[in-house]
């Protein structure tokens, strides 16, 4: 995937979590970026499924 297939995202993580990350990249000798996408897609489903929640009251 190239640099113009992406958009950017301001993301606000804790503090341990973004540096737990941030050496993770280091040590797997990846960009954060490329870490975050990595773990974003073995978290989500394969197929995005948007539900429409009915609310009566």
């Amino acid at each position: 995937m190239s640099t113009s297939d992406k958009q950017q995202a301001t993301l606000f993580l804790i503090h341990d979590l973004l540096t737990h990350a941030r050496a993770q990249a280091v040590v797997k000798e990846r960009t954060l970026t490329d870490l975050v996408e990595r773990a974003s897609m073995k978290y989500l489903p394969k197929k995005m499924v948007i539900k429409k929640v009915n609310i009566t009251i």
